[in-house]
């Protein structure tokens, strides 16, 4: 049985505290859930529905649709956890503490700090309003905008299409460019392509992160003429009039106080993302849980607080330097697992972290690169070179990745393709 809060005292204790029930916390949960006592687990999460977010890209591109991929939070909830169902308010690290919505404090052995990133629209002007009406203004980072830039997709009918990537850390951070290639298929395949100009503008300096995979997506960018934009910052959004505002970035990134306004008949933006607002407040305490710009300051091969070592961080929330993917997570709850188990038995913390992190980049509707890296570069799995396109990269991506997010991430059976690499560079498959 899950008991929400309504049922507990306002002093309850627990051996592990989960702050979200992402892949994140949901896939640690499982695990501890298993091998310590009954009602031992608690993890806060006041969203009553779970959404597979690599799925919006799909649901943006007509791929799949929205109810594929959401599931009722309760029944991803492991049995003998507590699920809290409320928003974390705030944290109090030096008295092993956090405080939820409600005005509950709850006090905690060991916390697992997996609240992901917010998207803030917010941080460009015009933004909101032009997402929440009826514009071609789009973008895949929510359900309901999802489901909407595949609405406006199909409704396009020729002009100047623009692609947006943040100024700011983001989740996935291949989604905005997955979903122009996507767009640029479907115009060409409907006979819309030749009236059409798409152009992607990046903050970056290049168009991804890791040389072998930026080669190979820079191939298709020119042989099927979408116009790449680096150091391009999208500041405003005028959707009455069409109008999209740039700022110009320095080489290093920073503002060059240059702007330029451009037309569009469809705009999809990349959302700037941030970390939770409770983490920003944390942040403004300047109590060492966080850094200055709110992510969970952690050690990025352990996980584990840089300054509380009963606080771990994982996924999205932290600011370990590699991708926020789900791949990610997946890696990551192997150390982590590892680490709070040998915390709780008073050992030292032995497992690391590579930095791994994976991007299925569809470039069309039906060929993918699936590029793989950690903190020292490239690190593919398969026994093939993952920068081809592929029809087998990309059925890993529409078909394969989303069983294994449900059945075994979540519930704590995944732990990255390690060993299928191993096994797979021994020449054994």
């Amino acid at each position: 049985m899950k008991l929400s809060t309504h049922l507990l005292s306002n002093t309850q204790h627990f051996k592990l505290v989960i702050l979200g029930g992402g892949s994140g916390g949901l896939s640690v949960g499982s695990y501890f859930s298993k091998i310590l006592p009954k009602k031992s687990v608690a993890i806060v999460e006041p969203n009553d529905k779970h959404y597979y977010q690599p799925g919006f890209t799909l649901v943006g591109s007509g791929i799949g649709k929205l109810e594929q991929y959401t599931r009722d939070q309760g029944t991803l909830i492991p049995k003998n956890a507590i699920w809290i169902r409320q928003r974390v308010e705030e944290l109090y690290p030096n008295k092993n503490v956090i405080e939820t919505s409600d005005g509950e404090k709850i006090s905690y052995d060991y916390l697992v700090i997996a609240t992901g990133c917010q998207t803030r629209y917010d941080l460009i002007e015009g933004l909101e309003e032009a997402l929440n009406n009826d514009t071609n203004v789009v973008s895949i980072y929510l359900p309901n905008y999802a489901e909407k830039t595949y609405k406006k997709l199909k409704e396009f009918k020729g002009g100047k299409a623009l692609f947006t990537y943040p100024n700011t850390p983001v989740k996935c951070a291949g989604a905005p460019q997955k979903i122009c290639y996507l767009f640029e298929d479907y115009q060409r395949k409907h006979g819309k392509r030749g009236n059409t100009e798409v152009s992607y503008n990046t903050t970056l300096p290049k168009i991804f992160g890791v040389d072998k995979y930026a080669n190979s997506l820079m191939k298709h960018v020119n042989e099927r003429d979408i116009i790449l934009n680096t150091r391009k910052n999208l500041v405003k959004v005028d959707p009455l009039s069409n109008k999209a505002t740039f700022e110009f970035l320095n080489d290093d990134g920073t503002s060059s106080g240059r702007f330029l306004e451009e037309e569009f008949s469809y705009l999809h933006v990349g959302a700037p993302c941030s970390p939770q607002h409770v983490m920003l407040r944390s942040a403004k305490r300047n109590e060492g849980l966080v850094d200055e710009k709110g992510w969970v300051n952690v050690d990025k091969f352990t996980l584990q607080s840089i300054n509380y070592p009963n606080i771990f961080g994982i996924g999205d929330a932290t600011n370990t330097p590699n991708a926020k993917t789900a791949a990610a997570v997946s890696s990551q709850f192997k150390c982590l697992k590892d680490n709070i188990k040998n915390a709780m038995e008073g050992k030292k913390l032995t497992s690391c972290y590579s930095g791994y992190g994976s991007c299925p980049l569809l470039v069309s509707y039906n060929k993918g690169i699936l590029a793989e890296f950690d903190y020292n570069g490239v690190a593919e799995t398969l026994p093939i070179n993952q920068s081809n396109p592929s029809l087998l990269n990309y059925q890993l991506k529409v078909q394969f990745m989303p069983l294994l997010y449900w059945n075994a991430l979540l519930k704590g059976y995944w732990e990255g393709p390690s060993v299928i690499r191993k096994i797979c560079h021994l020449g054994m498959c």
